[in-house]
């Protein structure tokens, strides 16, 4: 199967020649922007800069008109194929982060996911906070620890104290978790593309200090991202009805032709025992992203209705996607419940949380009337910090 065809054509920047080279995914090779731009192949499109940058910035910040002449001139010149001078595998292709990130903001928009924290951490209280429904919550996270996939995730230190202790420690996280989410990126005012995030998080760090204030050293360590930006135009053929809100949204978050994306995601995880004995790794989680209660333009509203610039290159992530069975849950917190019913992997192993390591894949693809697009991976192994 073919993941990234003509159709789809993410973006993405790797390594050629000690060089950083902007390029986009097309079957099984990297197309060379760099290549073809300084060939003058591009030329009449857009200024050669924009694609002989080292990231996506420049791009990003030329605007919608400039995305979709580029990304013609693309579908036309591997259409009739421009010399294999402009081509590398991608297999073997080393990538590095797609864009120089400018801000960084995490959302939560799946209702399931806050009702299971809502119901583990106030068993007897409504999960659901009261602002939850009336606008996207979200916190700004640190742009400087967003990483590639591949990049190993060091085990963070903080402080945390469990119920049964009388005062907080210092130490390693005991309680390490990821979150599967997707991220949009913007240009100056639009949505360029979206990627695959895991937004790796010391819940035991996070509990302690999450009081009375939002996340903070439980969340800032280490975010990752795939190296694919996949465009919003290639994902046009997936928008389905967006999720049923109730109470209506006040008016600054009502968006006409508002949409939601069929994208079916998976979380895969591999034990370094496992690895060792050549067992593979083994799906955990699988849900869609449709299950998002609040929709990529009503977080980016919600964000600008305070009079905040948005820059190319922001990325907004949407939260810990859920579904409403535990198959489709998209955290260790709520797939064991904090811990209470560890998962068993086919190596005899337990986890309740992620012990040293342990490798984290999440994957991402679309599928309608014969067309397949893929995210690729998001992928990190955690080591001993």
């Amino acid at each position: 199967m073919n993941d990234f065809p003509i159709e789809s054509l993410p973006y993405g920047v790797f390594e050629r020649n000690g060089n950083a080279h902007l390029g986009v995914a097309y079957g099984e090779q990297i197309f060379d922007l760099h290549a073809a731009a300084s060939a003058r192949l591009f030329d009449g499109v857009c200024d050669a800069s924009l694609l002989t940058a080292t990231a996506l910035n420049p791009l990003l910040a030329a605007g919608k008109k400039t995305w979709g002449t580029v990304r013609e001139r693309c579908q036309a010149l591997l259409a009739k194929s421009p010399g294999d001078e402009h081509f590398v595998d991608r297999a073997g292709a080393r990538m590095r982060l797609p864009l120089d990130v400018a801000d960084y903001v995490d959302f939560y928009s799946s209702e399931q996911h806050a009702r299971n924290l809502g119901r583990i951490f106030r068993p007897d209280a409504e999960p659901l906070l009261p602002n939850w429904k009336w606008m996207p919550i979200g916190y700004h996270g640190r742009a400087g620890t967003i990483v590639v996939s591949g990049t190993p995730i060091a085990r963070p230190s903080g402080q945390r104290k469990a119920p049964n202790e009388e005062t907080p420690s210092f130490g390693p996280s005991r309680m390490l978790d990821i979150e599967l989410e997707l991220g949009f990126i913007t240009g100056s005012e639009d949505i360029f593309g979206l990627v695959l995030v895991n937004d790796w998080s010391a819940r035991d760090v996070q509990a302690w200090e999450y009081q009375p204030l939002g996340p903070f050293l439980g969340k800032s360590f280490a975010t990752t991202i795939s190296p694919w930006v996949v465009p919003l135009e290639a994902l046009v053929p997936f928008a389905v009805k967006p999720h049923e809100q109730s109470p209506q949204p006040l008016p600054h978050l009502r968006v006409q032709e508002d949409f939601s994306l069929d994208i079916a995601l998976e979380i895969d995880l591999q034990s370094a025992k496992m690895r060792n004995a050549g067992v593979s790794a083994v799906t955990i989680s699988r849900t869609n992203a449709r299950e998002l209660y609040w929709t990529m333009s009503q977080q980016l509203a919600h964000v600008r209705s305070n009079g905040t610039q948005i820059r190319p290159g922001d990325l907004f992530a949407s939260g810990t996607i859920s579904g409403s069975d535990p198959g489709s849950y998209g955290s260790f917190i709520e797939l064991t419940w904090r811990g209470a019913k560890p998962l068993a992997l086919p190596s005899g192993e337990a986890r309740a949380f992620l012990e040293d390591g342990d490798e984290v894949t999440l994957r991402g693809w679309c599928e309608r009337d014969g067309l397949h697009l893929s995210f690729g991976e998001c992928r990190g192994r955690v080591e001993s910090t």
